[in-house]
């Protein structure tokens, strides 16, 4: 097998400026990509530097159910300074909780798509 990395993660959205306001706004995620396309708008955003994006999948975009994307683990410096950050923007954050592999929290978009913070430990 000669395969590199993944190139793009869909998430399905009910709503796609929304979604582009929360993954950008809150989540501080570049947009890569934001045109039409058919049958519909291609929107794509990602952290700064990211080799995967993350394509925010309005309805009629391939069929996907919003909210059905569950445990995308996001890696961070510093998950305790996110889940404050979250926090205040209203987002409701479970954790963060330390695990053999590392401190990690757990929250939502606002479609329901699953997303996990992870601070990992060192030496793991």
């Amino acid at each position: 097998m000669n395969i590199t990395h993944a190139s793009f993660v869909t998430l399905p959205v009910t709503d796609q400026d929304r979604a582009k306001a929360f993954y950008n706004g809150v989540l501080g995620f570049e947009v890569t990509a934001d045109r039409e396309m058919p049958p519909g708008r291609w929107l794509q955003v990602a952290p700064e530097g990211a080799q995967t994006v993350f394509t925010l999948s309005g309805p009629g975009m391939g069929g996907f159910t919003p909210g059905s994307a569950q445990g995308i683990m996001l890696v961070t410096t510093d998950v305790d300074a996110d889940c404050a950050k979250l926090a205040a923007a209203g987002v409701t954050v479970d954790g963060p909780s330390d695990l053999p592999w590392g401190r990690m929290a757990a929250f939502r978009d606002l479609d329901g798509n699953g997303l996990m913070l992870l601070t990992e430990k060192e030496g793991v």
